[in-house]
């Protein structure tokens, strides 16, 4: 039992003795103000991952508390399997990626062995942006090309999907890019007047040419120059989490590479659906896409 649980527990006899002799001394106060500190205390303080982390809102990240059991826990949600790590080796969490579909309530999680878990997802409210294209076949495409960008579509799912062994290097993200954020996560998005999907990830302005780091060590799972999202590249980080950068201008790595945090991975550009120049920088966890901003430090409620 922790100190202060131990001097809770000892207080509370204390008070409870010296409460029935009718005596109030100095000691009583004292308990007093353990009982209320106890009362104000977490029951465990909670570790860095979870303070970064924990934003449970649509688009946003749960971290639930699993225990510590001697083995990893397998954790599903919504039928998909979530990262567990082992925080500050005193627990595992389980870091649960919350799809922008989801509606403010009560959620759950399955822990294998058959255990369920509920966690609370507030409220978060999106702004818009109304943008406008030139090329309208990137607002309305023809025939053609919807049959292309349902092929890359799938591609591309596909390659959210995948969930590997490897732990994150580090959930601390560092910057791809170093520029302001512009286009923030979640926006919903009209172009030349017409809502199209949310806005999925997260931009940084920056000039043509500007390197673009790897945030974590990641595997290069998949290269592709796309209808929408122009010259991307896929990074495995483990565990379903897994970063996406777009609109490149060059692509720095190879199908199968082992990127190391800070390794290289392209240019900046402005391939595919863009007005200008930028990164584009989705996360996803567990097949959701989440706030990028979680993961900088950035995340405004």
């Amino acid at each position: 039992m922790p100190a202060l649980a131990r001097l809770n527990e000892r207080c509370s006899r204390t008070f409870m003795t010296q409460k029935l002799r009718g005596q109030s001394p100095l000691l009583h106060k004292l308990c007093l103000f353990v009982l209320a500190l106890c009362l104000a205390l977490p029951a465990h303080a909670e570790g860095f991952i979870t303070r970064l982390l924990n934003k449970p809102v649509p688009g946003g990240v749960a971290v639930i508390d699993l225990g510590n059991p001697a083995q990893a826990p397998k954790v599903r949600y919504q039928g998909k399997p979530v990262l567990t790590v082992h925080e500050d080796s005193k627990r595992w969490i389980a870091i649960v990626g919350i799809p922008l579909s989801v509606k403010p309530g009560t959620q759950q999680v399955e822990v294998e062995g058959g255990q369920k878990l509920n966690f609370q997802v507030g409220a978060k409210h999106y702004t818009e942006q109304r943008i406008t294209i030139k090329n309208q076949q990137q607002v309305t495409p023809n025939a053609a090309n919807l049959k292309r960008i349902e092929r890359e579509l799938a591609e591309q799912t596909r390659a959210y999907q995948q969930f590997s062994a490897r732990q994150p290097s580090n959930l601390m993200f560092d910057r791809p890019v170093n520029g302001p954020l512009s286009s923030p996560f979640g926006l919903r998005r009209f172009f030349n007047g017409e809502e199209r999907n949310p806005h999925s990830g997260l931009d940084f302005a920056a000039n043509r040419g500007t390197p673009i780091k790897a945030p974590a060590a990641g595997k290069v799972i998949l290269i592709g120059d796309y209808f929408f999202n122009g010259k991307t590249v896929f990074l495995d980080h483990g565990q379903g989490l897994i970063s996406m950068f777009c609109h490149l201008s060059e692509i720095d790595v190879k199908l199968g590479d082992e990127i190391a945090r800070g390794g290289h991975v392209g240019k900046v550009g402005a391939t595919g659906r863009a007005t200008g120049p930028h990164l584009h920088w989705n996360v996803s966890l567990n097949d959701a896409r989440v706030d990028p901003a979680i993961f900088i430090g950035a995340f405004k409620p």
